[in-house]
């Protein structure tokens, strides 16, 4: 009759021989994850982002490396009595990836940009991971959890916000540079809009200038302000031409 700890070495025996990894494991579950990065990756390049499918492949491939690779030390290294925590290179792959995530983020005046695309690389990373781990169900189903956030919730949000939220690019020739830019501001004051990267081309064979801009048009009423402040745009003396375009953030 077996002891209960002769029964207990046995079970741990068992578990621990679930690390041994061969080849084939190995290579399985590196596919895998950059499956899941060139599909993550993919939406992202798709509505040009900074970071696109080879960056999501590439963190997500050395994510399950690291991961794979932190079973193998503890695998190699229980036979000398040591007992390597398998989850600790792990842990700093989702804290360090951060830093690669802050480097798509960018500000543009009042508006941030990439926050969406870095929280994607860290995600990734965390598929990696699991991957690397040998949870192919939550690598997988986590992938598609993003594509579902990232491609269906996009339109929903769209949707929602359609009437919210306005982006616009307005391109303005004039001949009084000084008052058509103190109009402009004091237009977006009165249409509560938010004017950010201004530039401004002198053409000195016309004796013109034209000034290029972006305006946003955030909360309620945002088309009826918009178009109120087209209107007086257009409608000033001073003012030769407008051109108006919706811009995708």
């Amino acid at each position: 009759m077996p002891t209960a700890a002769t029964a207990a070495a046995a079970a741990a025996t068992l578990d621990l021989s679930a690390l041994e990894l061969s080849v084939w494991d190995i290579l399985l579950r590196l596919m895998c994850t950059m499956l899941i990065g060139a599909m993550i990756g993919t939406e992202r390049e798709f509505t040009h982002r900074p970071a696109g499918m080879r960056t999501h492949m590439l963190v997500a491939v050395g994510a399950c490396a690291v991961m794979i690779t932190s079973q193998l030390i503890f695998w190699q290294y229980r036979a000398y009595g040591a007992t390597p925590d398998p989850a600790r290179l792990s842990a700093q792959v989702i804290t360090g990836i951060g830093f690669l995530g802050a480097g798509t983020i960018m500000k543009e005046g009042p508006t941030i940009k990439g926050l969406t695309t870095a929280a994607s690389i860290w995600a990734v990373a965390c598929l990696g991971v699991a991957v690397g781990g040998g949870y192919y169900a939550v690598g997988l189903v986590g992938a598609g959890c993003m594509m579902v956030t990232l491609v269906i919730f996009e339109k929903l949000q769209n949707l929602l916000m359609k009437n919210h939220y306005a982006l616009y690019t307005y391109s303005v020739t004039c001949e009084d540079i000084v008052y058509t830019l103190d109009l402009i501001h004091r237009l977006a004051v009165a249409a509560d809009a938010t004017v950010t990267s201004t530039e401004v081309e002198q053409d000195e064979g016309k004796g013109t200038f034209h000034i290029c801009f972006k305006a946003n048009f955030g909360g309620r009423a945002a088309g009826e302000r918009m178009q109120k402040f087209f209107s007086d745009l257009t409608s000033d003396p001073h003012t030769i031409s407008v051109t108006q375009d919706r811009t995708r953030m």
